[in-house]
């Protein structure tokens, strides 16, 4: 195995945290190796090996040539506590802590006055299908999260919103649902942008976010199906967060199914999945990135997973407009202005005009807010063929 990279910003809000390990240090699976300087989660290595460098945004590890299954395991504590030292963040977005966002930490009263937590399991992003992978795999503990979620919280119902196409799936759940009054599910639109965390509120309780509300203005709290699994690892298991599932897709070798990492080790290279998936297709590519289709970012190969990461997508190689201008939207379900500029760039174009979707509200922090419902049928991607890849393969 390559070397791995472990980022001391593992998620897109908060601050780099600190290491606690330096160079020449021999550093076990699952052993804490940074902690947060202010917002930001805990980072625990995701493999044992010895520190080579700790730089200014990372610590690299050498990994051991012989990798234990097993990892060192948190303290024992209250279930939001184990959350806290497992390092969660958000695995379907911007990598927020996780036990900030369902744990207000003020005068011991929870974050939701008997309200709701509903679990993103949409997939939102065309072409993803590890969410889906997982819960297939083990249904009943993504219930058994939702329990440990609501009582920290203080809700009352769980809600799971899936698109409804995930009809296998549904099945399981509702299978264990039906004997479950406290929780059910949502079908959502086989539709982009079903995932983002406003429109599942807007489609789970009929409310209608202003853009610079959070879901708590709708007493409920939105967190990803991944996450969830995440918590009760860490609950049951004592397991930090170290590993990650992932979706590889596009320009690769024999064919552009759906190929799932299951338990990936967080800070193996862009590089290093594209090659288990089979390498780059012949016929060349545009560019690599990391991230979903509409909001993921364009990345090195040697750039490291995180525990955020939800996708490798390996695109088409770039058409040739030969400067022609090139006017750029840019709307609350997509990429940000720079975003766009860079992708003119890669075609070789010149930026024209450049507006904003009337229905999306520009943020102080310059990105774009929720974008409204507004009931038009937006294009549907076919999905293809799904192949699932276990960590043992990776080890």
């Amino acid at each position: 195995m390559e070397n791995i990279q472990m980022l001391l910003k593992q998620g897109a809000v908060g601050k780099p945290c600190e290491a606690i390990v330096k160079k020449g240090d021999k550093v076990k699976r699952g052993q804490l190796i940074a902690t947060p300087t202010g917002l930001g989660a805990n980072v625990h290595s995701s493999v044992s090996g010895e520190v080579i460098d700790v730089t200014e945004d990372r610590i690299i590890i050498k990994p051991a040539a012989k990798q234990p299954k097993t990892f060192e395991k948190i303290k024992k504590g209250s279930n939001l506590e184990m959350i806290k030292e497992a390092g969660i963040i958000g695995q379907g977005g911007a990598g927020f802590p996780t036990f900030i966002k369902i744990y207000n930490g003020k005068d011991d009263k929870p974050v939701l006055d008997h309200g709701y937590i509903l679990v993103n399991a949409s997939e939102c992003e065309p072409g993803l299908a590890h969410n889906i992978a997982q819960i297939d795999e083990d249904p009943a503990a993504l219930l058994r999260g939702i329990h440990y979620i609501m009582e920290i919280a203080g809700a009352d119902k769980g809600i799971i919103a899936i698109k409804k196409k995930h009809r296998e799936t549904i099945e399981k759940l509702d299978a264990l649902l039906k004997d479950d009054p406290a929780i059910e599910r949502h079908l959502l639109p086989d539709i982009y942008p079903m995932g983002e965390e406003r429109a599942v509120v807007r489609e789970c309780l009929g409310i209608e976010l202003e853009p610079d509300k959070l879901p708590s203005a709708a007493n409920a709290v939105v967190i990803n199906s991944e996450t969830v699994y995440s918590c009760v690892k860490a609950i049951e298991d004592q397991k930090p967060l170290i590993d990650k599932n992932i979706t590889v897709r596009g320009m690769i070798k024999g064919g552009s199914e759906a190929h799932v990492f299951m338990d990936v080790p967080v800070g193996r290279s862009v590089q290093a999945l594209i090659d288990e998936a089979g390498g780059f297709d012949e016929r060349g590519y545009g560019e690599v990135i990391m991230g979903g289709s509409f909001t993921g970012k364009a990345c090195e190969l040697s750039d490291p997973i995180t525990k955020a990461t939800g996708a490798i997508l390996v695109t088409r190689p770039f058409r040739d407009l030969k400067g022609a201008k090139v006017g750029i939207l840019v709307c609350a379900c997509g990429g940000n202005l720079e975003r766009m500029e860079d992708l003119v760039k890669k075609y070789n174009g010149t930026v024209g005009h450049v507006c904003y979707c009337k229905q999306a509200a520009e943020m102080p922090n310059g990105t774009p807010g929720q974008l409204p419902w507004t009931g038009q049928e937006q294009p549907r991607v076919q999905e293809g063929r799904l192949r699932v890849h276990h960590h043992r393969q990776l080890l």
